[in-house]
C-alpha cells in the first residue's frame, strides 16, 4: 500500500472524527417557558340590613356574604366569618361597613338602617279627667272692651297654672268670648286678644306653649243671653276646655 494512499486514508479518518465530534456537541433546543400563573381573584362582598327603617328598640337582621376573602370585618362587630347573619338592636341610625381583604385586593360594602322614635300613644281624656279639670280650672273674665287680665283674676290664673303644672299630660284650649255689643269682626279680634293674653300669662307662669291652643268665638257661643250688664260680664271671658 503506497504512502499516498495511507495519507489520504488518515486524512479522511481525521475529518470523519471532527464531523462526529461536531455533531455530538450540537446545541440542544430549549424547552418552551411554562405559562404564567393567573393573578389572584379580587374579593367580592354583599351586605344587607332588614328592615331598613325601624323604631328605637326594634331589631334588624344584618346579612353578609363574601368570596375570595381571607379577612372579613364589620366596623361595629369586628372580625366576622366570610358569610353570616347577625341580629342587632341599633340605638340610632347607623351605616354598617363591611371590609373584605384577600390576595386579590380589598373591597367594601355598606348597608344603612334608619332609627326613629316610636309614636307616642294618644291619651284620650276620661270622664274623671274632664270632671277633675272642670273642678279646678277657672275661666278668666274681662272688663268691657279690654283684654288685659284684671288684678282680681290674677290669683285664679295662678291657680290654673299650678293645676296644669301638676298635670303635665293635660292640654287645654282657651277660647276668647265677648258680649253682644260691637261688630262681629271687632269682637272676633277682641276675643282672640283675650285668649292669646291668657295663654301668654300661663307661659310666663311656666306652662309650655305647646300644651295650649287658642281660638276666638267673638260674640258667638255666649254663656248668657240676657241684655244686662251682669249677663254681658259673663260673656266677656277666656274659657278653658280640656283638649281632646
Amino acid at each position: 500500500m503506497s504512502a499516498r494512499f495511507l495519507r489520504f486514508a488518515g486524512l479522511s479518518l481525521v475529518l470523519s472524527a471532527i464531523l462526529l465530534l461536531g455533531a455530538c456537541h450540537k446545541k440542544a433546543v430549549p424547552a418552551p417557558p411554562a405559562p404564567a400563573a393567573p393573578p389572584p381573584a379580587k374579593p367580592s362582598a354583599t351586605l344587607t340590613v332588614s328592615p331598613i327603617n325601624v323604631h328605637r328598640g326594634q331589631s334588624v337582621q344584618l346579612n353578609w356574604n363574601t368570596q375570595n376573602a381571607t379577612n372579613v370585618s364589620i366596623d361595629t362587630l369586628g372580625a366576622v366569618s366570610p358569610s353570616g347573619i347577625r341580629s342587632l338592636t341599633p340605638t340610632g341610625s347607623t351605616t354598617y361597613t363591611l371590609t373584605a381583604k384577600g390576595p386579590g385586593g380589598t373591597v367594601q360594602a355598606t348597608a344603612r338602617v334608619t332609627v326613629t322614635e316610636p309614636p307616642q300613644p294618644v291619651k284620650v281624656a276620661s270622664s274623671s279627667d274632664e270632671e277633675l279639670f272642670r273642678q279646678n280650672i277657672k275661666d278668666i273674665f274681662f272688663n268691657y272692651d279690654r283684654y288685659d287680665v284684671r288684678a282680681e283674676d290674677a290669683a285664679a290664673l295662678k291657680a290654673d297654672a299650678d293645676f296644669l303644672a301638676a298635670h303635665p299630660s293635660y292640654k287645654v284650649v282657651i277660647s276668647g268670648h265677648c258680649d253682644e255689643r260691637g261688630s262681629e269682626d271687632y269682637n272676633m279680634a277682641l276675643g282672640s286678644n283675650r285668649a292669646d293674653g291668657v295663654r301668654d300669662q300661663l307661659v310666663k307662669l311656666g306652662i309650655a306653649s305647646n300644651r295650649i291652643k287658642t281660638i276666638s268665638y267673638g260674640k258667638e257661643k255666649g254663656f248668657c243671653d240676657e241684655m244686662t250688664e251682669k249677663c254681658w260680664q259673663q260673656n266677656r271671658r277666656a274659657h278653658f276646655s280640656l283638649d281632646q
